[in-house]
This record gives C-alpha cells, structure tokens and sequence, in this order.
C-alpha cells in the first residue's frame, strides 16, 4: 500500500534533494555545480552537429568554374541531356525554363506534363565542388511555381521555397538563383509550391556536383543520371493524375 507522504516530509526530501547538487570547491567553499558541457555526444547517443555540418562559412571565395572533359566526366543522360551554361565574370550560369511539356512514355503513350527545359525527369544540372553558380528560372507554366535545391547546402534565401524564404515565381516571371557549391554528391531540384501537383507533373530534376579532388581510386567509366517517378495516366486523358498512384506500382511489394 502507498503511504502518505505529508507536507513537512516532501519539503524535507527536496531540501536533501537540492543538497546534492552543491559540490565544494577547492577553495573549501560551497559552490553548486555547473551544468555539464555538451561533448560529442549526446546523452541519446547521438554525435552532435559539427561545425562542418552546413558545408562551411558562405563567404569563402569560390574557386574557378569547372569544364566538363577537363575537371569532371560528364554524366550520361538516358533521353535526356545536361542543361547548357556559360561562364560571365568566374561564374557558372544556366538557365532553367518551366513549361509545359509533350511527353512521350511510349509508343502510342503521349501526355501533357510540366517540365523543365522541355524535358520531364531528365534535365539535370552539372557543376563541379567549390565553383558559384547562377540560375536564371523562367516561369513558362500558367500558375507560380519556385525551385528548391534539395539537400544542397546554400544561403537561406536561396533555398526556394514558395511563401517562406522568397515569392513565387509568377507566370511569365524570370528570377535568380545564385550561391557557392560547397559539396559534391548527386541531388535534385524540385519545384516547391503546391509540390504534388507540380512534382507530380514532372518538376524534377538531377543535380550532379562533381568533386573538386576527387580520391585516387575515384574512377568512372560512364556515370548515369536516371531519375524514375510514378505516373497514372488513364486511357483518353491527356494529363497525368497527381493523386492517383498506379495499381501495379503498389502491388509489386509482398
């Protein structure tokens, strides 16, 4: 059975309770204990974000644009194709446009998707670690539309996302995008705003940042960039359905 703990005896308890947590210094005085320093981990286990962990200061001058053939193999493209630049005053520039795209699936299997640079799911951007880049972002499509770089370490205000970190990006509207890579990997771009429609539609691409110094035993042949979405298109419908997944898509995991 539990007993009754009265008033006099709690206030007792969280008085030895408090007494534990005074330690006496060096100085033989009384002094209570300051709270412990964070370490590498936490008390879950877990490291703590390093300094390291946004990619670095943004304000490191960025190093000399990297040419495909020359600083990095350029990636191959199935049905697709890397998006042209140009290099103004040391900085990489591209221009990626939002339309609307007439897209073959197959033989027989057309549909109204939106896209980027007239292609779904297969423009991709290609740039090498350290160098800036600027992307002009021209707004083809009858609704606002932004670009978010996903996973891609850059200042907040670049980062695309509709309502928040800027407007969108009107119908028939240019902006720019402009940062210093400070990573390598494969990532995407991705529209952000209404994403299940715009995405769905086809508003994806690649974004390959090829290493600056690559590792001596870093070697590729032939590098494929080949991004795979879902699509619903039902017989005598010319545009996909953003809210529909495909039966067979679904039943394949047993």
């Amino acid at each position: 059975m539990a007993q009754n703990v009265s008033r006099r005896r709690l206030l007792g308890i969280g008085a030895s309770s408090l007494a534990v947590s005074v330690a006496w210094t060096g100085e033989g005085r009384a002094g209570a204990q300051s709270p412990p320093t964070p370490t590498a981990k936490s008390a879950a286990g877990r490291p703590y974000w390093e300094k390291t962990y946004s990619g670095g200061p943004i304000d490191v001058a960025p190093l000399p644009p990297g040419l495909p053939g020359e600083h990095y193999k350029p990636v191959t493209v199935p049905n697709g194709a890397a998006l042209p630049f140009k290099v103004i005053d040391g900085v990489k520039v591209f221009h990626l446009i939002a339309g609307e795209v007439d897209h073959a699936f197959d033989t027989g299997l057309r549909a109204k998707c939106w896209g980027y640079n007239g292609r779904v799911n297969s423009t991709v951007i290609e740039a090498v670690e350290g160098e800036r880049i600027r992307v002009y972002v021209t707004n083809r499509l009858p609704v606002p539309t932004s670009v978010h770089w996903h996973g891609i370490y850059l200042p907040n205000g670049m980062d695309g996302v509709g309502g928040l970190t800027q407007a969108y990006i009107k119908a028939g509207e240019t902006v720019k995008y402009e940062y210093t890579l400070r990573q390598h990997g494969s990532f995407m771009f991705h529209s952000h705003h209404d994403e299940m429609t715009q995405m769905g539609m086809g508003m994806i691409g690649m974004f390959v940042i090829h290493p600056r110094h690559p590792s001596p035993e870093y070697r590729v042949d032939r590098d494929f960039s080949l991004m795979v979405s879902e699509w619903s298109v039902k017989a005598g419908t010319a545009r996909p359905n953003t809210l529909e997944m495909s039966r067979s898509s679904r039943s394949g995991a047993m």
